[in-house]
């Protein structure tokens, strides 16, 4: 994708006609959302706009079988079959080639020949996130939380362009019920939509972009030539730049359905201040870690069944959100990786709990806690960046190895951009949201010429060919 540059253009001529089409009769609108939604979704690859229409249909027929089943078991078993069918497509274009080449790999290593088909399938934009969407769906119907909507309002439910490609992972309830709602053009949260949007360029195409040209890249391309201060820089540099990255996406789709008239979840609450890695996760894509504990931990039984029964459901839980985000042993590493975090802090809960002891909250112990955190985190980014274990492990060799090396590519823009984007999560919210207040109170033409010499100013701060966001490829 070339976004943002043509498909940024695309983006806002959907959301320009769609506003010119707000209110009249809502299935017209509905209608011409959904052809939109498909039209943006055809920008990457037409050929896929089938895949995105059959998960759609999938979810919808499974939604509507499990909803006719009044014995808990055969919903069960519908329910099964439905997220199975859902499931399936994700499996092959994500998972296919990775399972053979290791399941053939292993049978090489015992002595055994296994001649299984290698997939070359090009990994569809955000299916895993319209997948978990249609999954959340059925699941939803079969536990009687929700009623199934309607086919026109299924299909425009996990098209609807603003999340389409890379989230946020919307609920049917926080989105479907707000497809009937009326809206009046001239109430609409234009300031709001415009702060989150601006905000959301300025962090991929400038912060993000920078970042990860200066120092990023480079030593992660090639660890073995870089300095230990530089490595440690592209490790604190990379947390930054996938931050910037991913919350920039997620900041501009949540804007794009302000302009619309809708409201989507928040997707992240300044991570980089958790306290713990279970904080971390109540903070850093919060619609995912809430998907996960609803649909899978949960299902698993959660905190029910014993302390140890506990540790496995999280741990399973981790590591299968790792895998989530990529076909590859790093990915699964990592989530392994959090899920050893999340099960020692529920361990230490657990004994703290059955001895009556609640740690001080000094203020000394809460800045470690969050030094210490975003440490921990950084390192799990390492292996998410790398493009294999190898990799990986060599960048965290040279922290400790490579202090003889010269150091060239740390400079102070590079410092400044790192500790600037750390320094904002730290800080109270008032200002932000007093600036915001003030602007929303100007007249409209002047809110548009100031909204427009940002956009310019950050349009002549990013590079040239500003590349896609990181997580379209998850």
């Amino acid at each position: 994708m070339l976004f943002p540059t043509t498909d940024f253009a695309i983006f806002f001529s959907l959301v320009f006609l769609g506003h010119w089409l707000l209110n009249p009769r809502p299935t017209p609108w509905k209608l011409f959302m959904i052809g939109a939604s498909y039209v943006f979704y055809a920008w990457w690859d037409w050929r896929f706009v089938l895949l995105l229409a059959g998960v759609s249909f999938l979810a919808q027929a499974g939604a509507l079988a499990v909803h006719g089943r009044r014995d808990p078991r055969q919903r069960r078993v519908v329910t099964m079959i439905a997220v199975a069918l859902v499931i399936a497509p994700l499996l092959y274009f994500k998972y296919y080639g990775f399972f053979s080449v290791n399941l053939s790999n292993a049978a090489v290593s015992l002595g055994l020949h296994l001649s299984l088909p290698l997939s070359q399938a090009i990994l569809p934009v955000g299916v895993s996130f319209f997948t978990f969407m249609a999954i959340a769906y059925v699941v939803d119907v079969s536990r009687g939380t929700i009623s199934p909507a309607g086919w026109i309002d299924a299909f425009l439910y996990l098209s609807f362009f603003p999340h389409l490609v890379a989230g946020p992972i919307v609920r049917p309830a926080e989105l479907i019920p707000q497809l009937d709602i009326r809206r009046d053009p001239r109430h609409v949260d234009m300031s709001g939509g415009a702060w989150l949007i601006l905000g959301g360029l300025f962090k991929k195409v400038v912060v993000s972009s920078f970042l990860a040209a200066a120092i990023v890249d480079p030593v992660f391309g090639d660890p073995a030539r870089h300095s230990a201060i530089e490595t440690l820089v592209a490790v604190w540099g990379y947390a930054v730049v996938i931050y910037a990255d991913f919350s920039g996406y997620t900041d501009i789709a949540i804007g794009v359905a302000k302009l619309l008239g809708f409201q989507f979840p928040q997707n992240f609450d300044r991570p980089y201040s958790a306290r713990s890695l279970q904080d971390f996760w109540r903070r850093w894509h919060m619609t995912l870690s809430r998907w996960l504990r609803d649909y899978l931990y949960i299902p698993l039984g959660g905190s029910r069944n014993g302390e140890l029964r506990t540790y496995a459901n999280i741990m399973t839980t981790m590591v299968l959100g790792g895998l989530w985000h990529g076909a590859a042993w790093t990915f699964v590493f990592w989530g392994a990786y959090h899920g050893a975090g999340q099960t020692i802090a529920a361990w230490r809960r657990r004994r703290a709990k059955a001895s009556g002891v609640e740690a001080a909250e000094a203020s000394t112990r809460i800045w470690l806690q969050r030094l210490a955190t975003f440490n921990l985190v950084c390192v799990g980014w390492v292996f998410f960046r790398a493009d294999s274990m190898a990799t990986a492990l060599s960048m965290l060799a040279r922290v400790v190895t490579g202090w003889s090396t010269p150091t060239t590519l740390v400079h102070p823009m590079v410092l400044f951009a790192i500790a600037g984007m750390l320094t904002l999560q730290l800080l109270p919210r008032t200002p932000a949201r007093t600036l915001q207040d003030r602007i929303s109170s100007l007249k409209p033409v002047a809110m548009g010429l100031g909204f427009g010499v940002v956009l310019a100013v950050i349009a002549s701060m990013g590079p040239q060919g500003v590349a896609p966001f990181i997580y379209f490829r998850f």
